[in-house]
């Protein structure tokens, strides 16, 4: 290769053992178990549609706005369903305000970032899934720190319900308007934290007040191609978009940035996403971060269109996402020339690969995943 080796850390699959849990909340139950459990606490049981109304439909968590409720129980039923989970310790804004990253402390002192993002004609958050990731890819700020443990289904719906809230109150540049779209693109492997991943989206879709009531199709869930969770999501029955982040089409560089790829290979993994569009019908997005003279090759690009092809894929189940690298301070790995990345999408796009060059945004804020946390 022409790079100079990369240094890498071991895969984590697994959270340190002994954590105490988060606080259960009403995200993390559906409706019949947030009955239950007040129920169980001697509590009536229809408050807790009550209190799902408060917090998906109105986007509300002050008990002194949920006047519906009997002042005497407010608290106790607050507490028992509406626990805090999270709180914002640092924010930073950009594209004029359009673009929010906050910083996030859990209740152990976990850190995780979530971004929102107003464009035209969508307001998109980006969420985190995990403290810390255990993936190691040697170009991502959040890999370097190794993961410290997963995050609940709740935990992860409420960095959605707090920017729905932002966007219905204003707050974001712009004036009020509707969060429609989530993608799990922050801190940590999504299908590494698989069952909060998946309770977490049927709350955002499902239907308020028992959920947030987005569009699955308006849901990206991300990741580095963990083969058995991709099939396992593809039979689900909800048809989220699922995003590969592929980086390389070749095993050799692949084995070096994104290191499961030494357990599941580019065929395999690709294949994976191919199965996921065939049972569920959803086109695949394929994100390649660009990085300068390491995976920005145009013989890559080439390789790249013939690779999502082979075995009679054809090349209409995917949409290529090349992304230009946000640089992390240090690090050996640079966004890649203009012309680079130019020729990289004009070659896959006359390949017939349907190619659109990502938008980023919040260069100018840490806006990579991790930089603010490592910061902190």
């Amino acid at each position: 290769m022409s790079h100079e080796p990369i240094k890498t850390l071991p895969l984590v699959f697994d959270e340190p053992r002994g954590r105490k849990k988060p606080p259960r909340h009403l995200a993390d139950l559906d409706e019949a178990g947030r009955k239950d459990l007040l129920t169980e606490m001697g509590l009536p049981g229809f408050r807790a549609k009550q209190l799902s109304t408060h917090y998906f439909g109105r986007l509300v968590h002050d008990p002194a706005e949920m006047t519906d409720l009997p002042g005497a129980q407010r608290a106790e039923l607050v507490n028992a369903l509406l626990p805090d989970l999270m709180n914002p310790i640092r924010q930073q804004e950009a594209d004029r305000g359009k673009t929010v990253k906050t910083l996030w402390k859990l209740f152990d002192g976990s850190l995780v970032e979530s971004v929102l993002m107003r464009y035209k004609d969508r307001a998109t958050i980006c969420i985190s899934s995990q403290a810390g990731c255990g993936m190691a890819c040697p170009f991502c700020a959040t890999g370097a720190g190794g993961l410290q443990r997963n995050m609940s289904t709740a935990e992860i719906v409420h960095q959605v319900v707090v920017g729905a809230r932002a966007m219905a109150n204003g707050d974001v540049a712009g004036g009020p308007g509707r969060l429609s779209n989530v993608v799990f693109m922050g801190m940590g492997e999504p299908l590494a934290n698989y069952k909060a991943t998946v309770n977490a989206v049927r709350r955002l879709t499902d239907p308020a007040p028992a959920g947030l009531g987005l569009s699955a199709r308006h849901v990206t869930v991300s990741t580095v191609g963990l083969v058995p969770r991709i099939k396992q999501l593809a039979d689900e029955g909800i048809p989220v978009t699922l995003a590969l982040s592929l980086h390389a089409p070749d095993d050799e560089l692949r084995n070096e940035l994104v290191p499961i790829n030494t357990k599941w290979s580019v065929e395999e993994t690709v294949a994976a996403a191919y199965e996921y569009f065939e049972k569920t019908g959803r086109r695949v997005s394929i994100e390649y971060a660009m990085m300068r003279d390491i995976n920005d090759q145009a013989w890559r690009a080439d390789r790249l269109a013939e690779v999502l092809s082979d075995n009679g894929r054809g090349r209409a189940w995917v949409h290529v996402n090349p992304i230009p690298l946000n640089d992390i301070p240090g690090s050996q790995f640079t966004r890649s020339r203009e012309e680079d990345m130019d020729e990289f999408v004009r070659r896959l796009n006359a390949a017939g690969v349907v190619t659109t060059m990502r938008d980023t945004r919040g260069s100018d804020i840490d806006a990579a995943c991790g930089q603010l946390a490592a910061a902190e």
